[in-house]
């Protein structure tokens, strides 16, 4: 197919989502290639060029011997129509090659709420949406990502699901293909002989679900001998050799986060009841100085990024962050490259790190207390005090910053509206600080953001039987903590609509049956619905009524731990008697020791986030 990209890319907004040829992309002669894959992010290209997972899986795939492995991102509506008009196929950024001409097709599932996206670049690429629709002349259709510990409401759609990390799952999956490719293998033989010897690999089809007459599930059962009735994630152990990839893709234009993201560990050791990422990551796993020193470096020349992040779930609690800072600054201070963390512990700020962080460039400080009251934060496992944010605020304002955020979460188990008014002394309280400090002034820069989101109870935490706040509920305590605040013009109380936390919450927790809902409510014009200006909860809620399926089943009822959850087949390597047990815990707000440190007091807690247990 002979097409005119220079007409098609005419009157976009922004052609550099589409056009390919960043620094460092990977070329490849087709000639020389036994495997072609695309790897496909389900929203646009400023957000997905922003994701590690999808550069280190780009570099995994493209380094190995017969694979070419290409980009995808789900175009804006002003392409998306030239496309429909003109009757084309929608393309890879690589070769400019048709979607469905792939062999593999790999979507990355990091938010319930790009489902129908994912619905949509298959139908622009002119791939069946249902699996079962597609036969040997389609792409097989791949997923994977933290959303994939609950796979189910995308399993009509999906040929494969990886459960883990990604690293070498990919490559023993590349040379089975390879191996299947050559002996014409069938593609029901290659998924078969995938999810028989490749750990990690949840193949949907293979598996049959049942249900009991109340709808919750009866049965999940694998439908050939040799295949696992548990399919067992995939970890990274030794992080100093895995692949890291060194020549990050330089984007065409600015998108979210432009800079060098150094993943420093993975895995958390704190134990947040709410947080699914803390558990589905252990056990925790660092990288050596000498190996994060060795990589910024070779970033760096490959790139000439001028900001630099240290990535994960818990930056700061890095053991040697003092030292690696230390390091960073002395090597690459003088090409004026900032450093950054995501964000900061309450419980172990100081004003020196900070000021190792942002020697280069001084911005406002976050920190995330997550509830108003101690009693709460207790339920959650939070390990910080009022006392930790009113140091935290005293030295940071003592020491030239005038900006502060905080994050919380909203319709959190057993909050009531007194942990409301926690949240809203903790703003003035911070800016009582920055008075005291500056003799009852307050400089004119002076902002604190207090930011709230939704709870949304996910897969294999221990909330993962509570229910979720309505939306009313959810509305009424918005209007509660804005009316609070609407009298001082020096914090600002932004949040999130329920409304997508709803929906959210949904797909986090819902099961197979919600495939006809994603497929009716994309039929209905559904598409970047965790977008505001396009999302429309009347055409999901029609979508809902027209399937029959109630979404309160799924969002505001409480399980029960006797109930078999649509993610049970799945094992995260954390035990559901421990989940239970967490989750006592949280009801009883035991309070017997002091959680200042996030239970690193509690040994239990260390040794399973370790891998020792």
């Amino acid at each position: 197919m002979s097409i005119n990209y220079r007409r098609l890319f005419d009157k976009v907004e922004k052609p550099g989502r589409y056009i390919g040829k960043e620094l460092n992309s990977v070329m490849k002669n087709t000639d020389d290639i036994d495997v072609r894959y695309v790897f496909a992010f389900p929203d646009l290209y400023e957000i997905g060029m922003s994701h590690l997972g999808m550069h280190i899986l780009y570099g995994v795939l493209n380094s190995i011997d017969g694979v070419w492995c290409e980009r995808v991102f789900s175009v804006a509506t002003d392409m998306e129509e030239r496309l429909r008009a003109n009757n084309l196929p929608l393309f890879s950024l690589e070769s400019r090659t048709p979607l469905h001409e792939f062999d593999f097709i790999g979507f990355t599932l990091q938010y319930e709420l790009s489902y129908t996206n994912i619905l949509n670049i298959m139908q622009l690429g002119k791939i069946p949406l249902r699996s079962s629709d597609r036969d040997e002349n389609f792409p097989i259709v791949m997923m994977g990502g933290p959303c994939a510990y609950n796979p189910e409401p995308l399993a009509d759609f999906a040929d494969m699901i990886l459960l883990g990390e990604g690293e070498e799952i990919m490559q023993e999956i590349m040379e089975l293909y390879k191996k299947h490719k050559k002996a014409n293998y069938s593609k029901k033989e290659f998924l078969l002989e995938a999810a028989k010897c490749i750990e990690g690999v949840y193949v949907p089809a293979f598996y049959s679900v049942s249900y009991n007459d109340d709808n919750t599930i009866k049965t999940v059962s694998p439908l050939h001998a040799d295949i696992p009735s548990k399919i067992k994630k995939r970890i990274i152990k030794d992080m100093d050799s895995a692949f890291y990839p060194e020549n990050l893709l330089v984007p065409n234009i600015e998108i979210v986060h432009g800079r060098i993201m150094l993943e420093i560990f993975r895995g958390c050791t704190r134990g947040c009841r709410f947080c699914q990422a803390g558990m589905i990551y252990r056990p925790i796993r660092e990288k050596s100085i000498e190996k994060l020193l060795e990589l910024a470096d070779k970033i760096f020349k490959a790139t000439g990024y001028e900001e630099m992040s240290l990535s994960s779930l818990s930056s700061s609690d890095y053991s040697k962050l003092g030292e690696l800072l230390d390091e960073l600054n002395e090597k690459h201070s003088s090409n004026m490259t900032s450093i950054s963390l995501p964000s900061l512990r309450l419980d172990n700020f100081s004003v020196e790190m900070a000021e190792k962080v942002q020697k280069v460039k001084k911005s406002g400080l976050t920190f995330a207390p997550e509830a108003g009251t101690q009693r709460l934060r207790d339920v959650i496992n939070k390990g910080v005090t009022n006392e930790d944010l009113m140091e935290t605020a005293h030295k940071a304002f003592s020491n030239g910053w005038n900006r502060i955020k905080l994050y919380y979460m909203i319709g959190l188990p057993t909050e009531t509206y007194e942990d409301l008014d926690g949240i809203v002394k903790m703003g003035y309280d911070t800016l009582n600080v920055h008075k005291t400090i500056n003799n009852g002034k307050i400089h004119p820069r002076t902002a604190i953001t207090m930011s709230s989101a939704c709870f949304v109870p996910k897969p294999f935490t221990p909330f993962q039987w509570m229910a979720q706040d309505d939306i009313e509920t959810l509305r009424d305590k918005q209007r509660y903590l804005k009316d609070k605040f609407r009298t001082s013009k020096n914090i600002s109380f932004n949040y999130h609509a329920p409304l997508t936390s709803s929906l959210e919450g949904v797909f986090a927790r819902g099961d197979r049956r919600l495939g006809a809902v994603i497929e009716a409510a994309f039929n209905k014009g559904c598409k970047f619905d965790g977008w505001d200006e396009f999302f429309s909860y009347n055409k999901w809620a029609e979508a809902f009524d027209e399937c029959n399926i109630d979404m309160n089943f799924y969002s505001t009822r409480k399980r029960e731990y006797d109930e078999i959850l649509p993610w049970d087949h799945i094992d995260c390597g954390v035990s559901k008697e421990f989940l239970i047990r967490e989750n006592e815990k949280a009801l009883k707000a035991e309070t017997s020791h002091d959680c200042r440190n996030g239970c690193l007091a509690c040994n239990i807690n260390v040794d399973i986030a370790r891998g020792i247990c």
